[in-house]
């Protein structure tokens, strides 16, 4: 939820080298997992979310609150998690007590990061790649608990802002970095713009997303607030992800909000009619005028609000319709007999960088089923796992030149047994050069779009002769002794974000590929982003949504100059017989149909270079297709 981040701020105050792997089936998957849009157990029951989320870490003693989420009927608890953006961080010990207290209450356990909450908008966020290196640190805590929780890889990841990576590269990457660690857990992935998606990122690049990860284990969560405020828009997104089989909850939604209405009554009703899992927010301890979202008073199950009344015992509510996880308990499988070893492995279609291992398929008697077989590499004390396969063969990918290797099978069941080695298999990639021809040089970039804080380049594509392929591109800011990097696209374009108003920039581009050599630089593209505006900030206005007697602009982004400030205004013209029907973060006042828009006390601070923004509802005569023009942002 967008607004959390101050009022919990005010809250608190008050109070590794790449796998080599093949594309999984679902089925291969350990735990929760998909299966086509569904999530289900490790023993094949359809499991339909059902619950709220619990801010354990703003409110770390409040840890009877799971107890009494689950007594209103829920199966399932969100717990909002910090890896250091909130202090103390929630460390490996205290996220095991919080799996071991949802277990005991038989609730599926999603947990969540929440330091990514408004990345490249809000200060202090930080990037998903960042989000699963606190995963990774609490590891331990988290392996073997599949059957039980699912990780919510990071909360609202994206504000309304552009980043780089994007949202759909980002998530993809920390996909790939979970599943290259290890975590065999189903993943929950957050939409951009503050997880509303209504740039429509998420919906449009689910699918690449979800192909990321090798074993298909990944559902895809929308937060719905203002944006979905009426039948239609909640429906049309739904619809979207139906039609493409994709998996999708609503991970969060609210009855009110600063930034609309949200029709909850859809929301609920769709869920349950299409088997959509569901979360409100939240169960306790929301402040900074969002308090009506609090479904409890101060953590007292006894004092339900208006909203926790409509979640839990509403029609379509938790009560009515949660159905509790069949393996949540903790309880040890039944299942401990391993699989039968499989047979020795033989290798074909050996290149320099592959080779195709094929083995005996395995059986399995103890009752949870054949699941796949783990390919290592034998290296010694520490065998490295190549690849995770649901059948007896597996394409290897990304190997060294003229380098020998020893490979071995294990096959795994259900319930995670694994069986034991097989015999050894030894094969040699072929090759015995390394490629040390870098790619030709990229053309001369050209800047377009520039604005006072960013800018779109566009450069002539290189190729690679040398065998390894051409891997992307190497965008770098001329300053003297040391270049930095602005970023590293795969083809050949980047949009830069977050540059100083009214700087001359040189830029150039130099090619990588898939050994690392690099080309030489571009020649240099020079431009000069515009300055920082009257009074030190700018404004660009975005129309959101439109009807034939309304519209809605959101977001109204303003970006401070190259200096912070500490206020704003920003001014704008109504077309005649236009009204502001609505606002949310600026203070209005209007004279004739010029509309002044002030900053309040969230979001007038923002550092050089940052932006915050606001939004409002106009009305307008029947058929009039104008909208608001003649944006203006002036500081003190």
């Amino acid at each position: 939820m967008r607004k959390r981040i101050a009022l919990a701020g005010a809250t608190v105050l008050a109070l590794l080298v790449s796998l080599f792997v093949t594309a999984l089936p679902a089925d291969a998957a350990v735990g929760l997992r998909i299966s086509g849009r569904n999530i289900v157990e490790a023993n094949g029951n359809n499991f339909i979310i059902r619950g709220t989320s619990h801010a354990h870490t703003w409110f770390p003693t409040q840890t009877s609150s799971i107890a009494n989420i689950k007594a209103k009927g829920a199966n399932a608890v969100r717990i909002v998690l910090s890896g250091g953006r909130w202090q103390p961080a929630n460390n490996a010990a205290d996220v095991a007590n919080i799996i071991s207290l949802c277990k005991a209450s038989r609730l599926v356990c999603i947990l969540e990061n929440h330091d990514t909450t408004g990345f490249g908008e809000q200060g202090g966020s930080i990037s998903l790649d960042a989000a699963v290196n606190y995963w990774i640190s609490i590891q331990s805590a988290l392996t073997g608990q599949e059957n039980t929780v699912i990780i919510n890889i990071g909360n609202e990841p994206v504000g309304n802002n552009a980043v780089t990576p994007n949202w759909t590269q980002a998530t993809s990457a920390a996909i790939t970095r979970m599943r290259n660690a290890g975590f065999q857990h189903l993943l929950m992935v957050d939409a951009p713009n503050w997880g509303q998606d209504w740039q429509f990122a998420m919906r449009d690049t689910a699918a690449s997303v979800k192909a990321a990860d090798p074993t298909g284990n990944t559902v895809f969560s929308i937060h719905m607030y203002g944006v979905f405020d009426t039948a239609a828009e909640i429906n049309a997104y739904l619809n979207a992800f139906q039609t493409a089989n994709l998996p999708l909850v609503i991970g969060e939604f609210g009855h009110n909000h600063s930034d609309g209405n949200p029709d909850e009554d859809t929301i609920m009703a769709q869920a349950q009619a299409r088997g959509l899992g569901y979360l409100g927010w939240s169960w306790s301890g929301n402040g900074g005028g969002v308090e009506y979202l609090d479904q409890v008073t101060n953590f007292n199950p006894n004092q339900l609000t208006s909203w926790g009344t409509r979640l839990f015992n509403g029609p379509n509510g938790i009560a009515s319709t949660a159905q509790e996880c069949s393996l949540c308990g903790g309880t040890t499988p039944t299942d401990t007999t391993p699989p039968t070893t499989p047979g020795a492995p033989t290798a074909s279609g050996v290149t320099s960088t592959g080779a195709t291992i094929s083995w005996g398929a395995s059986t399995d008697s103890g009752g949870s089923g054949l699941a796949g077989y783990n390919v290592y590499r034998e290296q010694g004390a520490t065998d490295p796992l190549l690849g995770q396969s649901a059948t007896n063969s597996l394409a290897l990918t990304g190997l060294t030149a003229n380098t020998q290797y020893q490979v071995y099978v294990r096959a795994r069941d259900g319930a995670g047994n694994l069986s034991g080695n097989s015999t050894l298999v030894t094969f040699t990639t072929t090759g015995g050069t390394t490629d040390t021809t870098p790619p030709t040089t990229p053309g001369t970039p050209t800047a377009s779009s520039v604005t006072s804080s960013g800018a779109s380049l566009t450069w002539t594509a290189s190729t690679d002769s040398g065998g390894s392929g051409l891997a992307g591109y190497n965008v770098y800011r001329e300053q003297g002794t040391t270049d930095p990097l602005l970023g590293s696209p795969t083809t050949n374009s980047i949009t830069l974000t977050g540059l100083t108003a009214n700087t001359q920039y040189q830029v150039y581009v130099r090619a990588r590929d898939g050994a690392g050599n690099l080309s030489g630089n571009s020649s240099l593209v020079t431009f000069t982003t515009t300055g920082g505006g009257t009074g030190g900030c700018t404004v660009v206005a975005t129309t959101q949504n439109t009807w034939n007697n309304g519209y809605v602009i959101q977001p109204v982004t303003i970006t401070a100059g190259s200096s912070p400030i500490t206020s704003w205004t920003v001014t704008f013209t109504l077309p005649a017989g236009h009204t502001v029907s609505g606002s949310w973060n600026a203070t209005f006042t209007q004279s004739g149909q010029t509309v002044t828009a002030k900053s309040v006390s969230h979001n007038g601070n923002l550092p050089a270079g940052g932006s915050g923004n606001f939004g409002f509802q106009g009305s307008r005569p029947n058929g009039n297709t104008a909208v608001p023009t003649g944006y203006t942002c002036t500081t003190p």
